[in-house]
């Protein structure tokens, strides 16, 4: 009986398990098969089989030393300091304006919220023909510092997340450091934000994905400007018609680099998210 009993305790798990296996096989075979194609020494984009019967590193070499068409090189440092300089200033933006909205009480507080709240409707892309045009009036089109500035310039509209991880930091611990003589600006910066760590974790995460995978206000903003292209744009034109043939292997290499950041990212700061919210903002 208590061999029946064990059995079907093991086929209920297993059953209970099945629909997570499963869809880790989805995610995990596009991402085994990108990695095997960029290591694939047969060109072209299309195969009748699915694993290379060539293998070469030839692929990586190649993105790095023929930069003539494609300076991957360039694009890959363009992005990292985009997403570097845009991840900086965003990260304080929104735990500046989180820490406003969550501690400070003033009369325009709430309408300015909702104002927020209701502009966060509406997709960034609706307006990046006027971006372009308000960057090209002023002499700023096809640089890095106008994709900065796109990148940057709205992110204390996110601040929900932040804020709402704020307001779980009990006030008596403000009002006990401001009877001891601190300001605003310390308890934010010595309290407040040392006891914060999961959402400050998650906005460097968002902030810096944000601008290194982004697509669409690259390719707005630089147009025809080829040095300046962010990976995204540089990687999309290995795929077209003309180039698709020969650097399609190339490109799966590339898309292959451009996780390396963003995991070792998430890898160095992982311990403090989670850490935080199993343990919560306090710990009693």
């Amino acid at each position: 009986m208590k061999i029946f009993k064990n059995m079907l305790r093991a086929i209920q798990g297993f059953l209970r398990h099945l629909p997570l296996g499963l869809l880790s096989v989805i995610w995990l075979v596009p991402l085994a098969w990108l990695v095997m194609t960029s290591f694939r020494a047969e060109n072209g984009a299309y195969t009748t089989y699915l694993f290379p019967r060539g293998w070469t590193m030839a692929n990586y070499t190649r993105l790095f030393t023929e930069t003539g068409l494609f300076n991957y090189p360039r694009w890959y440092a363009n992005t990292f300091i985009v997403a570097l300089c845009s991840c900086i200033i965003s990260t304080l933006f929104v735990l500046m304006v989180a820490y406003t909205f969550s501690r400070l009480r003033f009369k325009s507080r709430t309408p300015m919220m909702n104002v927020v709240l209701v502009l966060g409707m509406f997709p960034g892309f609706m307006s990046m023909i006027a971006v372009y045009h308000v960057l090209k009036a002023i002499g700023m089109e096809q640089s890095l510092a106008s994709l900065v500035l796109v990148y940057s310039g709205g992110a204390g509209m996110s601040y929900y997340i932040s804020k709402g991880f704020f307001d779980t930091v009990p006030r008596s611990m403000d009002e006990a450091a401001l009877l001891d003589g601190a300001t605003r600006s310390q308890v934010m910066w010595k309290i407040v934000l040392p006891m914060s760590k999961p959402t400050i974790t998650y906005t460097i995460l968002t902030s810096f994905m944000a601008p290194w995978v982004d697509f669409i206000f690259a390719s707005v903003i630089m147009k025809d400007r080829y040095e300046n292209y962010t990976i995204a744009v540089g990687l999309y034109r290995m795929l077209e018609r003309e180039n698709i043939y020969e650097f399609y292997t190339r490109f799966c290499a590339g898309a292959v680099l451009i996780a390396i950041p963003i995991t070792i990212l998430f890898i160095a700061m992982q311990k403090y998210y989670v850490g935080g919210v199993t343990g919560g903002a306090v710990k009693g």
